[in-house]
């Protein structure tokens, strides 16, 4: 299993940051690397909620994922997951309030953990891991800098 975690300081309170991560019809609006959402379950957001979002590559392509809601305790924690090709993701993002430079923000910790699930996922792991945990954690940032200038005009992001 390769596990990549990454975390921040926003100036924001965990209620406005939650209702960004979970208000999927405004996720492509602030996501800058999700071209589109399309909500694949009927309700509000809960446990069993399943999106799919289109992700743009480096390279200019487009990549489906699937989610879907595995935990959500407001304003606290969020846990998804995302079947891949030979290996399962488990993404988990946590809010924290806390104290920084005499002003209360929020730390949000993104922790994504990849559990192979055939074979040829074991292997992939074993010669793409390093490359692979790299390229996720560059993801993780720029998904966290995206929340944070989402969270306000005025808000910026520092990592931890």
């Amino acid at each position: 299993m390769s596990t990549v975690t990454v975390s921040a300081f926003i100036e924001a309170q965990d209620a406005d940051l939650w209702r960004l991560l979970t208000d999927l019809s405004s996720r492509a609006d602030w996501l800058s690397a999700v071209g589109a959402v399309e909500v694949l379950t009927d309700g509000g957001f809960a446990p069993g909620t399943t999106w799919r979002e289109t992700r743009v590559r480096p390279d200019g392509g487009a990549e489906p994922e699937e989610f879907e809601v595995v935990e959500a305790t407001a304003p606290r924690r969020l846990v998804l997951c995302s079947p891949g090709a030979g290996v399962d993701y488990r993404i988990t993002w946590t809010l924290r309030t806390v104290e920084r430079r005499r002003r209360g923000c929020t730390e949000v910790t993104v922790r994504q953990e990849a559990v192979p699930t055939r074979p040829y996922g074991r292997v992939l792991a074993l010669i793409l891991g390093g490359l692979a945990a790299r390229a996720v954690e560059g993801a993780l940032r720029r998904d966290l800098a995206d929340l944070a200038l989402a969270a306000g005009p005025a808000r910026s992001a520092e990592a931890a």
